[in-house]
């Protein structure tokens, strides 16, 4: 079964187009990826099929019928635009059109040296096959013969109905797959072979919105094109890239695990959202300052990258900062609900969080009787939905554009630091069944990260009985455990020490060891602490800063006041000290949490447990490499913690 990109056919396509699709994705090999109309730098072939053993393979889909054709030449068509009717109109040749993308295509991917063939008779030359055809969905073989298609087009360049259709007796998978591979001007040879990192740097090139990073190397000119070497390619996994494009329309809700990457499906969607409507008003709301900053950071980062990464003047512009633009288009807004609040709404809201939900109620009623206007977006995206109140979702859906319903929502319960019961339907008004996603797999940690932190949820948590035991449903249980991860690294490192000072000392020496000898940069750690608040007679707060500045080690307190958080930098070359809290939808290569014998927080009430469970859950899934946990006492979660570290120490695995 091939992957489709999207998973499922547009609502309005032909029977024909459904039957193809669902063909392609039935017989197609489960290695092939097949894309369904993408954007490809301003153009939309109609598929796009990628395959290890294929190459890559355009086709232009038609839905035409005998009495359609009207006057056909190798160049150009003219068809009935209805039955029975003389009105004409004039297209070029469909293969004609399916060339013209297979060769933008390969204009593009030859600027990669990395896809190149390095020597031999085909040097610099595509290491793997290019091709294209046309499909007739509605058309049989006879039919082709009988109106003479095959003079305008090569019948190897052909795939008629009966050949995709497998209700047809003369259907067959094997025969499919050959005139598949009958479209390509050479035959296959082994060294043609497409590995997985090549698939994925062609996914990169094309596909602008499913890009993550790369390390741009050495560069050098060839035939007067400037090829690049791309090296250390992220993109997105095939399931994120396929829930991506798969949004579609109106309402959709993500649930994932940490790290799966939903805050990059946001961004992704937020692009393709002003690529597609640039007359629309989009919102896009979190619960956090720092968060809102990072999606800001990241949305500006996809408008800003040009399509084509080959594009180097464009790259060295980016680079040196000369011409980049930052800001944001005066259609898009990215803040946090608050601030969209009290700038949204004529109104002096209150301190108090008890008061402030009475006005926001009151505001609801104004709204629901007219005397208030909420202002109004075509679209709205909502991360981390899981810390919004059920008042709050009602208040954003009053500013939802009906005719659109474009509303995004992602969200994982397992990162729950309220108490808020929500219902998503009563308090948005929209029937979320059916309309949901899950994202499972754990993309940031390592899997030693990951099976720690989640060792230490499903050991604490109460909500054993939320936890979802499958990820074949679309509508998924509350908390979601994370399947699995491809990346591996050290185990979490722990160590008890005798005070605060102590803590902040071993957490430099680990810092000064990551920065020295694994080329860790300072902006890629981070120092997490759930209260700043006094130990032992000792502000934690200002323990860290003095341990940091003894060292000379740079740093940013971003959660001191509201000011940081406001102009918070992800990428500034400094370490980031935060609160658990702040730190949602983060990450960062190094985390070093602090004080862990202060989790939970004080006499922390019994209806508080499940929440600060999570936020140690949180703080310690922020960290993509390396993790580090340090505590004074055997209290609280430290004690799991002192617990962990003896057992590795009794298999073998730690140190004590």
């Amino acid at each position: 079964m091939a992957y489709m990109i999207p998973e499922t056919i547009r609502g309005k396509a032909t029977a024909g187009e459904r039957t193809l699709f669902n063909t392609f994705k039935k017989h197609l090999p489960d290695d092939y990826v097949v894309y369904y109309e993408p954007h490809i730098y301003g153009k939309r072939p109609d598929y796009v099929i990628i395959g290890p053993d294929l190459g890559l393979l355009v086709l232009e889909v038609k839905g035409y019928t005998e009495n359609t054709l009207y006057k056909l030449t190798p160049t150009e068509w003219q068809l009935h635009t209805k039955k029975g009717t003389a009105t004409l109109e004039t297209v070029i040749n469909p293969i004609s059109q399916a060339r013209s993308y297979s060769f933008d295509i390969y204009d593009k991917l030859k600027k990669d040296r990395n896809l190149l063939q390095q020597t031999g008779t085909y040097a610099n030359r595509l290491k793997f096959r290019y091709g294209h055809g046309v499909v007739f969905t509605d058309m049989k073989q006879t039919d082709i013969v009988r109106n003479e298609i095959h003079r305008c087009i090569h019948m190897p360049l052909l795939l008629t109905k009966e050949e995709i259709d497998p209700k047809d007796q003369y259907f067959d998978k094997d025969h499919l797959i050959n005139r598949l591979n009958g479209m390509f001007p050479v035959a296959f040879h082994r060294n043609q072979m497409l590995s997985e990192e090549d698939m994925k740097a062609i996914r990169y090139h094309l596909f602008p919105e499913v890009r993550i990073s790369a390390d741009i190397r050495d560069h050098g000119y060839y035939q007067d094109d400037l090829l690049l070497s791309l090296h250390n390619i992220e993109a997105m996994d095939l399931h994120q890239e396929s829930l991506a494009r798969q949004i579609g329309d109106r309402h959709r809700l993500i649930r994932g695990v940490a790290g799966s990457g939903k805050t990059l499906i946001l961004a992704t969607r937020a692009r393709t959202l002003l690529h597609e409507h640039p007359d629309w008003r989009i919102l896009v709301l979190c619960y956090g300052s720092p968060l809102s900053c990072n999606i800001r950071s990241m949305i500006m980062h996809k408008l800003n990258e040009p399509e084509d990464l080959f594009e180097w003047s464009a790259m060295e512009a980016k680079s040196s900062g000369s011409s980049q633009d930052h800001s944001l288009p005066e259609q898009l807004e990215i803040t946090t609900f608050h601030d969209w609040l009290y700038r949204r709404f004529p109104i002096a809201f209150s301190k108090s969080e008890q008061e402030k939900e009475r006005q926001i109620a009151a505001l609801l009623e104004q709204l629901a009787s007219g005397t208030v206007t909420a202002p109004q977006y075509d679209a709205i995206l909502i991360d981390e939905g899981q810390d919004l109140e059920p008042q709050w979702l009602e208040l954003i859906s009053k500013a939802l554009n009906p005719e659109t319903q474009s509303l995004l929502i992602v969200e994982d319960k397992a990162q729950k630091i309220f108490r808020r019961k929500v219902s998503l339907s009563r308090n948005t008004g929209l029937d979320f069944r059916g309309r949901s996603k899950v994202l499972s797999i754990n993309y940031r940690n390592t899997a030693q990260i990951v099976n720690y932190a989640w060792d230490f949820y499903r050991s604490h948590s109460r909500l054993r009985d939320k936890f979802q035991t499958t990820v074949t449903t679309s509508e998924p249980a509350e908390i979601i455990p994370p399947q699995g991860t491809r990346r591996r690294g050290p185990e979490p490192q722990s160590r008890r020490c005798q005070s605060i000072q102590e803590e902040i000392q071993w957490v430099v020496e680990q810092m000064q060891s990551l920065h020295e000898e694994k080329k860790v940069q300072y902006a890629d750690m981070a120092i997490l602490y759930r209260i700043k608040g006094s130990y032992s007679n000792t502000h934690i707060i200002d323990a860290i800063r003095q341990g940091l500045d003894q060292h000379q080690i740079p740093y940013n307190w971003f959660t001191e006041n509201k000011r940081t958080k406001d102009s918070f930098d992800r990428y500034e070359p400094t370490v980031k000290i935060s609160t658990i809290d702040s730190a949602k939808g983060m990450d960062f290569r190094a985390v070093f949490i602090v004080n862990v014998d202060g989790m939970p927080r004080g006499k922390a009430k019994e209806e508080d447990w499940d929440e600060e469970v999570s936020r140690f859950y949180i703080g310690m899934t922020r960290a993509m490499e390396h993790l580090y946990l340090s505590y004074s006492r055997l209290e609280g979660f430290a004690k799991w913690v002192g617990e962990k570290a003896q057992t590795a120490v009794d298999q073998g695995k730690g140190r004590p």
